[in-house]
């Protein structure tokens, strides 16, 4: 029986017109999936700023519900201003707002927080665009407490989110327990998990360690079981994912945002896996 919930995917800009080439192949090929929206990431203070946008307006003409991220950083509140204009005259309505990180260099006395973010939307586009914003059921590894974490979701959320994807993790507990306690503090917007699909375990470590999702120590050993990239490595990472989607959407879990990478197969196997 197919799966109804809505699923949403996410890319990044690519930096070369081969990566281009093969952005629009991946697009294409997730995109008959029938995602919800498709979303494009935006670099640590705007790095990538002139190639979200061209990636975002690629997708849009390709037909796609497109979501670029946004976030402040080191750019100017004028600079945000502009983005949401070029945004609304493509049409787009949907955003994921972000506190993001200054580029390398960059005094942290100019960074700005996702709440400060989602109010100069509202008071520049008032209601034109959903906003989505980031949740971390580990814990943000910038925030002192658990407490304060979920203190600065829900500040972010009351400056006019209309809901919010999480950071990936492999323990559904960990989900479920921060919407709990969301709730608990008055959040009732809806939080999709963040799915990131197994494919390279040097990679998977890497990126988790800078934005602290926790590799559970059974995977983590479990992984050193295969010789990375392998078959039988690609099928145990699949499984893996698979029984974390299952459990989160039996859950009650209101969607799924995969992280695709760029990539098309392990997304797919996991569609596919999950009856999407």
């Amino acid at each position: 029986m197919a799966r109804t919930v809505p699923f949403s995917l996410e890319f990044f800009p690519p930096k070369t017109p081969a990566g281009e080439r093969k952005l629009a192949a991946v697009r294409d090929q997730l995109a008959s999936r029938g995602p919800d929206y498709v979303s494009v990431t935006y670099g640590a203070g705007g790095s990538t700023r002139d190639g979200t946008l061209k990636t975002v307006e690629a997708m849009v003409a390709a037909g796609l519900d497109v979501a670029p991220h946004l976030s402040m950083g080191s750019d100017a509140p004028d600079t945000v201003r502009s983005l949401l204009d070029r945004y609304r005259e493509l049409g787009i309505r949907r955003l994921v707002a972000l506190r993001g990180d200054l580029p390398s260099g960059v005094g942290a006395g100019r960074l700005h927080y996702a709440a400060e973010l989602v109010s100069l939307v509202r008071e520049h586009a008032g209601d034109h665009f959903h906003i989505e914003v980031a949740a971390y059921p580990e814990i943000h590894p910038d925030a002192p407490s658990a407490d304060a974490d979920l203190k600065f979701f829900a500040e972010k959320c009351a400056a006019g989110a209309n809901g919010a994807i999480t950071q990936y993790f492999y323990n559904a507990d960990a989900y479920f327990d921060f919407c709990e306690r969301a709730q608990g503090g008055g959040v009732t917007l809806p939080i999709v998990p963040g799915i990131m699909p197994i494919t390279n375990s040097a990679g998977l470590r890497r990126f988790s360690r800078a934005c602290g999702a926790e590799i559970p120590r059974w995977l983590d050993r479990r992984l050193d079981s295969y010789e990375e990239g392998a078959e039988d490595f690609l099928a145990f990472g699949l499984d893996v994912v698979t029984a974390l989607c299952e459990r989160l959407l039996d859950g009650g879990a209101p969607g799924l945002h995969l992280y695709t990478m760029n990539q098309a197969e392990a997304p797919t196997a996991l569609l596919n896996r999950l009856g999407f």
